[in-house]
């Protein structure tokens, strides 16, 4: 199991709460999302418009399909930024 920051989670929601599907284009158009390692079972999501930038901890370790193999961690919302401000996954960092 997961543990999350509830502060975090709950500054999370709230700035999600109103939050629009996308019109156009989304960074991660076209990715899956699986409830967990090994898991089979795709994710229902609903892609909205990149408002809200947070910090997650990860592993470094991914799968030939690019996902993540351990758990992701809300660490902490970044109101200081923007979704304009963070380099794509296709880029990364430099």
């Amino acid at each position: 199991m997961v543990e999350v920051d509830v502060d975090v989670a709950r500054t999370a929601a709230a700035a999600l709460a109103d939050a629009a599907p996308t019109v156009g284009e989304h960074p991660w158009t076209g990715r899956t999302f699986t409830a967990g390692w090994g898991s089979s079972d795709v994710l229902d999501v609903t892609l909205v418009d990149p408002q809200l930038v947070v910090e997650v901890d990860v592993d470094v370790a991914r799968d030939g399909a690019g996902r993540w193999r351990h758990p992701v961690r809300l660490h902490r919302a970044r109101p200081d930024l923007t979704a304009s401000d963070v380099p794509s996954f296709r880029t990364g960092r430099g």
